[in-house]
């Protein structure tokens, strides 16, 4: 059996890396533990930045001049990267977007118009993001399709038995999340993509939170569609991924109009560029793009594997703190987990937890998290959620368990 060893990773090495940790908040030296909705950024991320503005800023695609042909090789080094990184087949694989929630928006408009009749089902489950329900729902709304959505289990897992029951012969495609946002349940999508395509069925993996956490190897899960934001996995906000066999993204049609996207235009006809361009209308964000691939050879040097075994560490560690806390509880105790933890304090409303653990310089989350329908399961109107990222230390772990108990010990009747 591996026992981790802190040597894997020098965080002292790595949190020099990344200059907003040694900044303060409120004289407080600065505890980050709000990860999931977005990571710090590298200096290599910054510096990619810097570099790709001083030195090639030009419209990529579109010219023959040196800048330009600099800027398309770059974006195109950075397309070829995420290829690598998530082990697609083909860069053709690969589309740029601005982020999860706009890649999710392609596949749901593109496919449903494609694939869907009134009366067709999509079945999603009950801890996805907003961003992997509404989508859905706006396609449901203008083509009459119905949304199905597979249920929990008491610790926060989703009952597989329970989601094939609801596969029918009108269900067109599966969209799940790969690690919950709020419980941090690690869901079993190798198992459901083989469920799916038994009854030839496509399958969508929002993998916003789990690509940053674990190796995500898109072969080996066979998955039609996967989706992820570079801002999650320490790239720059304002940009996304969408991987999509090729056989699915040249069988949808484009998502948007306009330059880039196409082969020719006439006033009576357009006919659509190869992939993945046909989905890339506009100028992209080749900075953003280039700073994304950066991210991930810092993430892919640290190694994903050795990430994965520190963050776990963390996870437990501060598990075992947390709930040792009088009245705490934590919502989410799924076998199979990543590095989130939703609680509440008995008494202690989450908003004014988290506005006092901010007083301390301990940034959690507070909120429905962009799951309300999860939160209603769940019987509750919202959670504080801390969030781990690999920068993070058992120190900061102690900063904030230490803040809640003096938290705890300011409120009538909590001990």
């Amino acid at each position: 059996m591996y026992v981790f060893n802190l040597k894997d990773l020098d965080i002292n090495k790595i949190r020099a890396d990344f200059p907003i940790l040694g900044r303060t908040v409120y004289g407080k030296p600065l505890v980050y533990l709000d990860n999931a909705a977005t990571t710090q950024k590298p200096r290599c991320v910054m510096d990619k930045i810097t570099e790709m503005y001083t030195t090639v800023n030009a419209n990529v695609h579109r010219g023959v001049h040196f800048l330009s042909q600099a800027a398309t090789d770059e974006h195109e080094a950075a397309r070829r990267t995420v290829c690598r990184f998530i082990h697609a087949v083909s860069e053709n694989e690969i589309v740029f977007t601005r982020g999860a929630t706009e890649s999710i928006n392609l596949v749901a408009s593109s496919y449903c118009r494609a694939f869907c009749q009134p009366g067709d089902e999509i079945l999603i489950t009950a801890m996805e993001h907003h961003s992997n329900i509404v989508p859905w729902q706006l396609q449901a709304e203008n083509l009459g399709l119905k949304l199905r959505v597979a249920p929990i289990n008491a610790n926060g897992e989703l009952i597989l038995e329970e989601l094939e029951k609801l596969i029918t012969p009108r269900t067109k495609i599966i969209a799940v999340t790969h690690v919950s946002n709020v419980l941090g349940t690690i869901n079993p999508i190798e198992q459901i993509v083989k469920i799916a395509h038994r009854h030839d069925i496509p399958v969508l993996i929002d993998a916003a939170q789990s690509v940053q956490h674990c190796n995500v190897d898109v072969q080996q899960i066979d998955c039609d569609f996967l989706v992820f934001s570079s801002h999650k996995i320490y790239g720059p906000t304002g940009v996304g991924v969408l991987y999509g066999k090729e056989k699915w993204l040249n069988a949808l049609p484009p998502y948007q109009g306009g330059g880039e996207m196409i082969s020719s235009v006439s006033f009576e006809k357009t006919t659509f560029n190869e992939l993945p361009f046909k989905f890339e209308a506009g100028t992209p964000d080749f900075v953003g793009t280039t700073a994304l691939a950066a991210a991930l050879n810092y993430v892919t040097s640290l190694g994903i594997d050795h990430i994965a075994r520190y963050e776990h560490e963390l996870l437990r560690y501060a598990t075992e703190r947390m709930l040792a806390i009088p009245g705490l509880r934590i919502l989410g105790n799924a076998a199979q987990k990543s590095s989130v933890i939703s609680f509440l304090v008995d008494g202690i409303h989450p908003y004014d937890l988290g506005t006092l653990l901010d007083k301390m310089g301990i940034a959690v989350r507070t909120g429905h998290h962009c799951a309300e329908p999860l939160m209603k399961i769940l019987g509750v109107d919202g959670t504080v959620r801390a969030s781990i990222a690999f920068y993070n230390t058992r120190e900061e772990i102690d900063q904030m368990v230490k803040g809640i108990e003096r938290i705890v010990a300011m409120f009538p009747g909590q001990k």
